[in-house]
């Protein structure tokens, strides 16, 4: 496609296990590791679905990560008092 022809590609909105987004075009088969979310369309109207939704850029395993080590602080506090 020339710089200058408008994408007409419907693109899906896609998630791996960490929770991280992508678009994928319709056409192809989605990679191994990643799964269509529900949403299709135009490359900008998933782009803005993606900003919507995706609001903690961390992957899953990070996020739970620290939220186990800020309990484990917590529970460290707490038998501190």
């Amino acid at each position: 496609m020339a710089w200058d022809e408008e994408d007409t590609t419907v693109y899906h909105v896609v998630v791996n296990h960490e929770e991280q987004y992508s678009i994928w075009p319709e056409y192809k088969e989605v990679p191994i590791g990643w799964r269509t979310v529900g949403k299709s369309g135009p490359k900008q109207e998933c782009l803005d679905y993606i900003k919507d939704v995706w609001t903690d850029m961390r992957p899953l395993s990070l996020r739970r990560h620290m939220e186990e080590t800020s309990l484990q602080e917590a529970a460290s506090a707490g038998k501190e008092a």
